[in-house]
């Protein structure tokens, strides 16, 4: 019998995608749920939604399998960066880093006091939040190899620990701040003495579970959360001292300036920004330490760590307890910003969210982290913005509902163009004589 030509092929295997892809649209987009007059709910058809994500699957799949394969290539020797790279990349970051710390003065003259606030808040303060939580998540998923899917849940004890006691006590966030950030950190102890023998899908069920139970605990011990109710009228942070309000004793009379409320916006940036720093340096500095080459070596071979006399105990402790403790401090920070927390802020969509920004940055990646929170924070801000294609697609559509689609979206095209993340470096600290690229059969991703 004759062997089927290549494009009869990829014709079929085309066909077999886009079905496929209108199976899993069919409950999605070819249904929608409406209320009608009597406000009950009837299902409206919308086929052609799905029609088009079926034809956008098929033609997908069909240009991959007609591409032409691209020819086996031997892995160069890795050659050290030149003078001009290394001058280049310093440039590039300090440009970077000048351009964050100049934003709010530049979206301020750009757009003035109304306009920036929202650019200032939703978009730079928002990712910054993200980027902090992501350099956390970083230190457990990235550097030490360990899956965790509950990391929203060290997030949520920051979070309520300022709440209870500033609201209760009446502890200033200073003070707050690091005890949040201990309290997170023996939580992420507690967590890490059940999963010392657990790897893999067994330890993304564990980590899950508990983010899970701290979620309903905060939902039940009403009596000390308030339930879904939540904790309101949380105290404000303050210029040392100086509260953000119009009067003779608040921020803006002090310094003689005109009372606004972009004035607490931008100190809330300029803070969060502060604490992203130090968690990209703390964890930069670490990683040249023995702790940090410990969680590298746990990351490539577990058993090969545990033969060499290191204390795989130790190890995952350390990386749990300081992965929480910069998700609490974060927390503290997400309380003091909104004035309000409930357990609906902490579900498990922001645990997906944060691991999501470290999967596609790429594990122990800061930049490759940092780049993602970017994109996924500040692309579901900017779908908001997208109010045009409401004319295109009807008045009751919503380009936010779409957010978790699209980054699901991103993820299964990452995971076949780059597995490792954006940025898929995983330079060891330390090396032997000279710096080698490992052969691709020797690794499963290709080049280590």
């Amino acid at each position: 019998m004759a062997e089927a030509s290549p494009v009869r092929a990829a014709l079929a295997d085309a066909a077999r995608y886009g079905l496929i892809a209108a199976a899993l649209a069919f409950p999605i987009l070819a249904l929608r749920a409406e209320p009608d007059f009597s406000n009950k709910l009837v299902l409206e058809p919308r086929w052609s939604w799905m029609l088009g994500a079926a034809v956008a699957a098929f033609l997908v799949r069909l240009a991959v399998a007609l591409a032409p394969a691209r020819a086996a290539r031997k892995p160069a020797a890795a050659k050290a960066p030149s003078g001009f790279a290394k001058k280049a990349t310093k440039a590039f970051a300090a440009f970077g880093l000048g351009l964050i710390v100049a934003w709010p003065f530049i979206v301020l003259l750009t757009l003035g006091p109304s306009g920036a606030l929202k650019w200032i808040d939703n978009y730079g303060v928002q990712i910054l939040i993200y980027v902090m939580l992501g350099w956390g998540l970083n230190i457990v998923v990235g550097l030490a190899g360990l899956l965790d899917l509950g990391y929203v849940a060290f997030y949520a004890v920051g979070a309520y620990a300022y709440a209870l006691l500033a609201t209760n006590y009446g502890v200033s966030f200073w003070i707050c701040l690091p005890l949040a950030g201990i309290l997170a950190a023996f939580w992420g102890i507690l967590l890490g003495f059940p999963v010392l023998r657990l790897r893999g899908d067994y330890l993304a069920i564990v980590t899950l579970a508990f983010g899970e139970i701290i979620r309903i605990v905060l939902v039940n011990f009403s009596a000390l959360t308030n339930g879904d109710a939540g904790i309101a009228s949380i105290p404000r942070v303050t210029f040392f001292g100086l509260p953000f309000v119009a009067g003779p004793k608040g921020f803006a009379a002090f310094f003689d300036l005109k009372f606004s409320p972009i004035h607490r916006v931008v100190f809330l940036y300029y803070l969060i920004l502060v604490l992203a720093l130090i968690t990209n340096l703390v964890t930069l500095r670490l990683r040249r330490l023995p702790i940090g080459r410990a969680w590298e070596a746990l990351r490539e071979d577990e058993i090969a760590c545990r033969s060499l006399g290191l204390d795989t105990t130790k190890i995952k402790l350390t990386a749990f307890a300081l992965g929480a403790m910069f998700g609490g401090f974060a927390g503290a920070f997400f309380a003091v910003r909104q004035g309000f927390v409930s357990p609906s802020s902490f579900n498990f969509v922001e645990s997906a969210t944060i691991l999501a920004i470290v999967v596609l940055g790429g594990g122990g990646s800061q930049i490759g982290v940092a780049a993602a929170a970017i994109a996924i924070v500040g692309g579901s801000e900017l779908l908001r913005e997208l109010d045009f294609l409401k004319q295109v697609f009807g008045q009751g559509f919503d380009p936010t509902q779409y957010r978790m689609l699209l980054v699901g979206l991103a993820m299964v095209v990452m995971m076949n163009w780059r597995p490792r993340g954006f940025v898929a470096s995983r330079t060891p600290t330390i090396f032997l004589g000279e710096r080698k690229t490992i052969a691709a059969d020797l690794v499963q991703e290709g080049r280590g």
